[in-house]
């Protein structure tokens, strides 16, 4: 028997599965299980995994279609059943696991969209919960293929090596940052597909965040996110302007990790650092807008989350048109409303 995970909608949702992951190995010992993926972080935190045979990376957005779907075909009827990783509401996510033609085709039925998305190309589901995270749903429909309930979910699965932790080490060390120093990490980026740029914090907060806690801790801010957020973080650092904020560049996702793993405090939007911050056991604080936070809480780790919780929020679930926002008096006002101060006075409260 051979299962395939088709872990397509991002980094942090990958990293989610991994503890269904660790209960579907459990119970299907003798079972391959490969993985297939289109980010890089994602194929680099399966392939350390002991459940994973095989993880195969194909970069889906910049292919063309028909190139897509001759990779796809190498795959065809060699796998006996597939599994959709949560969430995966678009009709291209279910459309793949058709056509790579496993007889068990296992996926979420969502609330919203879910005819529209061909989510009846999948045999074996679940109903959407929106009072579960991300981690629950995962499970819950492992527990459907093991036909067994799962008593204790476990944490995430992040398996540095010990060359990146000297990585980190060494990165520290050039940086002067001492076993002392109080250590705070920003993300202050998230995904910008479907008009999710909205749920970002804005910079100028960041920056009165990080110059509050220069000036009262004596606090060192590392700035962390991909190349594409290169420029973000620039415009953080010269904003807060000092020798004690500097931006962390790295190759490889796990390079960041391993620096992350001395940060004190990780504050950060709703985004793949945040949940690889939970997977590290950091004190994270996620500064949630217009997402559901019953999903996507720091899974597993102390955490904070700062939220106005309006009356009309959360707006965003898990559907594939892009984020919009129905308020009259301000759009976006659950984000843009949440202050310096909010996020200060919580992250004061893990330093005392």
């Amino acid at each position: 028997m051979r299962i395939l995970v088709i872990a397509l909608s991002g980094i942090g949702d990958a990293l989610m599965f991994t503890p269904a992951l660790i209960k579907l190995k459990e119970n299907f010992p003798n079972v391959e299980i490969d993985a297939l993926v289109m980010f890089k972080g994602a194929e680099d935190i399966y392939k350390r995994l002991a459940q994973v045979s095989a993880v195969h990376y194909y970069d889906f957005i910049n292919s063309n279609p028909v190139a897509a779907l001759r990779y796809l075909l190498r795959f065809r009827k060699k796998y006996n059943m597939t599994i959709n990783v949560y969430p995966a509401n678009r009709r291209e996510y279910n459309l793949m696991s058709f056509i790579i033609g496993a007889r068990k085709r296992a996926a979420v039925s969502y609330l919203r969209k879910n005819l529209l998305n061909f989510g009846f190309l999948n045999n074996v589901t679940i109903k959407e919960n929106d009072n579960l995270h991300n981690v629950e749903e995962n499970v819950k429909l492992c527990e459907k293929l093991i036909n067994s309930p799962i008593d204790e979910i476990p944490d995430l699965q992040l398996n540095l090596t010990e060359e990146e932790l000297l990585f980190g080490e060494k990165f520290l060390l050039e940086k002067n940052v001492s076993e002392k120093d109080i250590v705070i990490g920003f993300h202050p980026g998230c995904a910008t597909f479907k008009n999710h740029i909205k749920r970002r914090w804005e910079p100028e907060k960041f920056i009165g965040l990080g110059k509050n806690l220069i000036k009262d801790f004596n606090a060192k801010i590392l700035l962390f996110g991909g190349e594409d957020e290169e420029k973000l973080k620039s415009e953080i650092i010269e904003g807060i302007n000092s020798s004690s904020a500097f931006s962390v560049r790295t190759k490889t996702l796990l390079q960041s990790a391993a620096v992350m793993k001395r940060c004190n405090v990780f504050v950060t939007n709703d985004s793949a650092l945040m949940h690889i911050a939970a997977a590290l056991k950091l004190k994270v604080i996620g500064i949630i807008g217009p997402t559901n936070k019953d999903y996507i809480y720091p899974w597993h780790t102390n955490h904070k989350l700062v939220s106005l919780n309006l009356d009309c929020s959360p707006c965003f679930y898990y559907s594939p048109k892009p984020l919009t926002c129905t308020r009259k008096d301000m759009k976006f006002k659950c984000i843009k409303n949440l202050s310096t101060n909010m996020v200060y006075k919580v992250v004061n409260e893990f330093l005392n």
